[in-house]
């Protein structure tokens, strides 16, 4: 068995853009980049999608902010970032430079917002594509989040297709009875493709002083604990749409990539796993390549969707 021929692994994630592998960095978990330049050839991954966007700087949530779980972490960072403007100015020239195609994730707290950002963002180079978080409070409709609400999935996806050129991938939150019904409006609103998924919501307490462990009690949930509801709901939702479905949950070696790529994602993105290894996108291309060449498969398309049914 040759195990050094050369395997095609690129892959379409909608709109027309093709990256050169299906590993992806997930937004919040690798900065903008340049923070993780001394342990990851960035060059050699798919994507890099940098943390949320928003217009104006955020300071985000008081601390802590960050707890260990069993299996995973729950965060309350409160979408902390520099702001559009100083992104594109001090983040973006790096990122240009390494050639590695660049997802700038946006958020915002009304229609305007994810709007304008788009808009904003549509005539920068080098920038490959945008992804919506749509799990933000939606502050002018009383609190309720984009994220879980069809219509309002629907009516974001459209205002910022309306405003920017580049291929948009909608960030779905799992927060949601049935995850089919919000991949469908982000279809009907014109997605390129969908992310899945955002972190589960949870809290943890210290039961010795009887506090919560987190200054925002409750956070986001992430890591290998949510890795089966993550893959219960790509596979799913890779069944109810015909637009590319990027896979998020719990990715923490190549194995569990894989395990994505057979349920129908088109490429994955890595998040906490790279709090524990800094290099773990990296090594997850390497494995992937390794499986494909020991199943004698010559391209990557030849595993993606290919779960058998009992």
């Amino acid at each position: 068995m040759d195990h050094g021929r050369e395997i095609n692994l690129t892959t379409h994630i909608g709109g027309g853009l093709i990256l050169r592998n299906p590993v992806m960095t997930a937004s919040g978990t690798f900065g903008y980049g340049r923070e993780f330049s001394d342990f990851v050839n960035l060059h050699h991954l798919g994507a890099v999608v940098v943390k949320g966007i928003s217009l104006l700087p955020r300071s985000g949530n008081p601390p802590p902010r960050i707890v260990e779980t069993t299996g995973g972490m729950l965060n309350a960072i409160g979408l902390e970032n520099v702001g559009v403007e100083a992104f594109l100015r001090d983040k973006l020239p790096y990122l240009r430079e390494i050639g590695t195609p660049v997802v700038v994730n946006i958020l915002g707290d009304s229609l305007d917002d994810y709007a304008e950002l788009a808009e904003i963002l549509n005539d920068i180079d080098g920038i490959s594509a945008i992804e919506v978080n749509i799990s933000c409070p939606n502050v002018k409709q009383g609190g309720v989040a984009f994220g879980t609400d069809p219509g309002m999935v629907r009516a974001v996806t459209r205002a910022v297709k309306a405003k920017t050129s580049r291929p948009v991938i909608i960030k779905l939150s799992p927060n949601v009875t049935d995850i089919t019904v919000t991949a469908r409006a982000a279809e009907e609103g014109g997605a390129d493709a969908v992310s899945l998924i955002n972190t589960l919501i949870g809290m943890a307490i210290d039961h010795r002083t009887r506090t919560p462990r987190l200054a925002n009690v409750i956070g986001g949930l992430s890591g290998p604990a949510i890795k089966p509801v993550a893959l219960r709901m790509v596979w799913q939702t890779a069944r109810a749409v015909k637009i590319p479905v990027i896979g998020i949950g719990g990715i923490m070696n190549a194995e569990d990539a894989l395990e994505f790529l057979v349920a129908g994602a088109a490429a994955v993105q890595i998040g906490t796993a790279n709090f524990v290894n800094p290099d773990t996108t990296e090594r997850v291309v390497d494995g992937i390549t390794r499986y494909l060449q020991e199943s004698g498969c010559q391209a990557l398309q030849e595993i993606i969707g290919t779960l058998r049914l009992c």
